[in-house]
């Protein structure tokens, strides 16, 4: 389903100019009059509310309501109602924009880093940069997440991050020993592991043409970015350098019959891994649950190490990870900026976010709480947490989302489906999306650079 909403329109377009790469210097106004006009100070009102405040809060994290208890037993003046549904892209960002048109959105909200950009230009999210401990905030968090929350502009923060998705190479250590494999560092190593892979029967990995994040992924290690942002307009770079030499270096392994192409998240998929028909799989940090309980037979076999690389300097990807955002609207701005706070910075909230959901925390010492730090047993007592805050620091902060990310996933998996059937390659998908997309944004009137 596509991210769509009848708020786009001349003043959301004005907003968006604003727009700067999210790693970027360019600065900028924040809150309302400061987006248009380019100020320095942060617009929003934030002071304290008057009397006792209930705010709503949608998440689709698993045990959130718990969590939520534990701010409400402990703040009586500021209670949370909690509501749950699927995950953004399966209807809640529809729900949240239709809600923000109709002007009853709840308070806060979960919003995947990808999906911000999409509620800015829309004009559906508070600056809470001006709310008290928000700016002061900053240095708790991985570098690249804070620059995602601020979309370019210096003064004005629009959610705080919650989780992060840092790539490494889940791989079964039993068959690359048995094979006699050295386990790849580099992505010509990987290559070369492929090809004797498959002369013992296996895929190095199983590659998604449906699930685009994880490629994007590949494309934010290799030092690419999808769009960006320069003077009044959106750069498209779908086919820079850097995606084209991913998508070349995934379409010869295709070609080649050195990875499989099973759609992900299925019963085949899982069945893959579990057997020992796919080797490794490049994933984020929550992808440990996904094989624990997809693969339950392999138990101990497997084991973490960095992506692999495309040169000597270690970097990585990332796939995934979300944020707490204050709608437009809310009324108690204050109120929910220190709830977003606590949700996404404090230890207790950390540790009961990672017993009921395993999320990965944004922040450096959230990634450092026991139980994160410990062996994991399913992967032989291997400290596998360790390896992905080391790639966590490594992933570039230049990386920037653009306003159309379901449009363009959609698109991209159209041509990458075609690709693996015989039907031209990823690089002419990306090719192919590089035009669709700018005919989508100049659609809705949102000026594209050349």
């Amino acid at each position: 389903m596509k991210i769509t909403s009848p708020l786009l329109g001349a003043a959301s377009v004005a907003l968006l100019l604003t727009l700067a790469a999210c790693g970027g210097d360019s600065g900028g106004g924040s809150g309302d009059e400061g987006a248009a006009d380019g100020g320095g100070e942060a617009a929003t009102a934030c002071e304290p509310s008057d009397g006792e405040v209930t705010l709503t809060f949608f998440s689709w994290v698993p045990g959130i309501e718990g969590v939520v208890d534990l701010w409400n037993e402990q703040n009586p003046d500021i209670q949370v109602e909690v509501q749950t549904g699927p995950n953004g892209n399966s209807g809640t960002y529809q729900n949240f924009f239709n809600q923000l048109e109709a002007g009853n959105p709840p308070d806060l909200g979960q919003i995947e880093f990808d999906a911000l950009p999409n509620f800015r230009v829309q004009d559906g999210l508070t600056d809470i940069g001006g709310c008290e401990g928000v700016m002061e905030s900053q240095e708790k968090f991985v570098d690249w997440t804070w620059s995602q929350v601020q979309l370019g502009e210096e003064n004005a923060v629009y959610a705080i991050p919650q989780d992060t998705g840092p790539m490494a190479m889940f791989y079964r250590e039993d068959l690359f020993t048995e094979a006699g494999i050295e386990v790849p560092t580099t992505w010509e190593e990987y290559a070369a592991a492929a090809e004797q892979v498959r002369e013992n029967d296996g895929y190095i990995t199983n590659f998604s043409t449906s699930d685009i994040n994880q490629f994007a992924g590949f494309v934010w290690q290799a030092g690419g970015s999808w769009f960006g942002n320069e003077g009044d307009s959106w750069q498209v770079g779908l086919d820079s350098e850097e995606s084209v030499q991913v998508a070349d270096y995934w379409n010869g392994l295709i070609q080649d019959d050195l990875v499989s192409t099973l759609p992900p998240w299925t019963t085949e998929w899982d069945n893959a891994y579990n057997s020992g028909d796919a080797w490794t799989w490049v994933s984020a940090v929550w992808g440990a649950n996904s094989i624990m309980s997809g693969a339950p037979d392999t138990e101990g076999d497997w084991r973490v190490a960095p992506m692999p690389t495309w040169g000597d300097e270690q970097a990585a990807g990332n796939w995934g990870g979300s944020t707490t955002a204050v709608f437009k609207g809310s009324e108690h701005p204050h109120e929910a900026a220190q709830f977003a706070l606590w949700l996404n910075t404090s230890e207790e909230a950390h540790e009961a976010l990672i017993e009921a959901a395993n999320l990965y925390p944004a922040t450096t010492e959230g990634q450092q709480l026991p139980a994160l730090s410990e062996g994991v047993p399913f992967y032989g007592d291997q400290k596998i947490y360790e390896v992905f805050t080391e790639a966590g620091a490594t992933v570039p902060t230049e990386w920037t989302w653009g306003p159309t990310m379901t449009q363009v996933y959609n698109d991209v998996s159209d041509g990458f489906s075609a690709a693996a059937s015989g039907n031209g390659s990823l690089a002419e998908a990306l090719t192919s999306t590089q035009e669709s997309t700018t005919s989508a944004l100049e659609s809705q009137g949102i000026p594209v650079g050349e």
